[in-house]
């Protein structure tokens, strides 16, 4: 007879200073640990907001920025 085990999904927000220390406790003590990633749309909008956004006028243009 196999033993019902009871699970709860916890948020933790921790620094990442700490997280190799978590990482290893976890698993030592058989835990699992999912991280939360940003999608390409979410990096999208942090680049546009840092000004990290290029433009060229043409592709003549673009290989200069890039060569440069």
């Amino acid at each position: 007879m196999e033993a019902a085990i009871s699970q709860r999904q916890v948020l933790l927000s921790i620094p990442s200073s700490d997280y190799k220390l978590i990482s290893t406790m976890s698993r030592k003590m058989g835990w699992t640990i999912h991280r939360q990633r940003k999608s390409g749309l979410e990096r999208a909008i942090e680049d546009v907001r840092a000004g990290r956004v290029y433009q060229a006028d043409s592709i003549e243009d673009l290989m200069a920025q890039l060569n440069a």
